[in-house]
């Protein structure tokens, strides 16, 4: 699977796990950034790049990562047609996947511990769209009256 991956400062030392980590498990990971440590650099650019590259490939999903989770997500969420979660648990990955069709995963290193994100990622990356009619019409639903 195509993986696009990007984090601030925040999520380095994560992403470049999860970049490791995903890439052993045999997957095709892009990283889009932080290239370098950079404790000035901001969130909402590695956002937009994750969710812009996602939206490119249909098959593809993207990882964001920053301290709190909370600005990647908003920022990503800006994009038409990304629907980006924060998980904190493979439980909530699965929800995320499985319910809602989200094609971005939201981590938050600050209070996620690092085992518990390569969980999460595993689970959100196994888990497909249950397409559960109920579960579409709310999707369908945020396209009508966002789109």
């Amino acid at each position: 699977m195509k993986i696009y991956i990007g984090a601030d400062h925040n999520g380095y030392d994560l992403k470049n796990v999860l970049r490791e980590h995903l890439t052993h498990a045999g997957h095709d990971v892009e990283d889009l950034g932080a290239d370098t440590l950079d404790p000035e650099d901001d969130y909402p650019r590695y956002a937009y790049n994750v969710a812009t590259k996602v939206l490119g490939d249909d098959d593809a999903l993207g990882i964001a990562i920053c301290a709190s989770g909370q600005g990647m997500a908003i920022a990503a969420n800006r994009v038409s047609g990304i629907r980006a979660a924060m998980a904190w648990s493979q439980e909530t990955a699965v929800h995320a996947r499985r319910d809602d069709n989200a094609n971005v995963l939201v981590l938050a290193p600050r209070y996620t511990d690092q085992d518990t994100c390569l969980e999460a990622v595993d689970a959100f990356i196994s888990t497909q769209f249950s397409k559960n009619p109920k579960y579409q019409r709310r999707l369908d639903q945020i396209e009508e009256l966002y789109g």
